[in-house]
């Protein structure tokens, strides 16, 4: 296994070690580890794929697992996030819904002996989806880190997990669009 791949591996090896910080608020300052955690987990994104096409090193594996890597890192904060009322439900099920559709097209492709890697709109999509949860953490953060435990984060930081959760929501909507537009010719056969 080459080491793009191998931080492919590692990106899902701290999905569970992210988890565990973002739901056990007894641990002091459980908000903001939660960021670092995925903050690095984000990085390793980035670091496989320079390092892959740096060297040379694109494989299928990586083709595959490196975006399904990225959505089950993304995907557990934002249920997270729905479950204890910091997204909505309808704006994570659109976000899931587009995954779970670019995943079978993934899987249709490979049936036909091609793997698709993400395009740029996906890239973009993921970068803000970064952004808003590693946002999303540290607005938590600061709410929690107040000596009073009813304080709110200032309205500012609210306002921009907003926001940043329906600029995703758009840049997903439109990213699912173009990627199965890009790929229509799986669906010929579909009569």
């Amino acid at each position: 296994m080459n080491l793009p791949n191998k931080l492919t591996v590692l990106r899902m090896a701290l999905i569970p070690v992210f988890l565990v910080f973002v739901m056990f608020y007894t641990i002091p300052h459980n908000y903001l580890w939660a960021a670092v955690i995925f903050a690095a987990a984000s990085f390793t994104d980035y670091l496989d794929g320079h390092i892959a096409r740096r060297d040379h090193l694109v494989t299928d594996f990586g083709k595959l697992m490196d975006p399904l890597a990225d959505k089950l890192l993304i995907c557990s904060a934002m249920v997270f996030f729905v479950g204890i009322g910091w997204a909505t439900s309808l704006a994570v099920f659109i976000i899931l819904a587009r995954e779970f559709l670019v995943t079978s097209v993934r899987l249709i492709a490979a049936e036909h002996g091609r793997v698709i890697a993400a395009d740029r709109w996906g890239k973009l999509k993921t970068v803000f989806q970064i952004i808003w949860v590693l946002f999303t953490l540290l607005t938590m953060w600061t709410a929690h880190s107040l000596l009073d435990p009813s304080a709110i984060p200032p309205a500012w930081m609210v306002y921009g997990v907003l926001i940043l959760e329906w600029v995703v929501v758009l840049l997903t909507v439109f990213s699912g669009f173009n990627y199965i537009w890009k790929n229509r010719e799986l669906f010929s056969d579909a009569k």
